[in-house]
């Protein structure tokens, strides 16, 4: 998945403010608080932590399906 400009502007805006997002992978939605968006290697992730239990997630954006910032 590519995302657009619109699209990582709203993430940024979604990191900086500590809102949630939801992003599906595969037909399971994960909804999460990103912290990070990076680069690795050649491939983009959002770090991001679980918004109950805290844990920590790496969820790659080529692997994704879509991402929606939740309001």
């Amino acid at each position: 998945m590519q995302l657009t400009v619109k699209q990582y502007d709203a993430l940024e805006q979604a990191i900086s403010r500590g809102h949630r997002i939801a992003v599906f992978r595969r037909g399971t939605e994960f909804l999460v608080i990103p912290e990070r968006l990076v680069l690795r290697g050649r491939r983009e992730c959002i770090e991001a932590r679980h918004p109950t239990t805290g844990d920590h997630l790496t969820l790659w954006l080529d692997e994704t399906d879509s991402v929606e910032v939740v309001r």
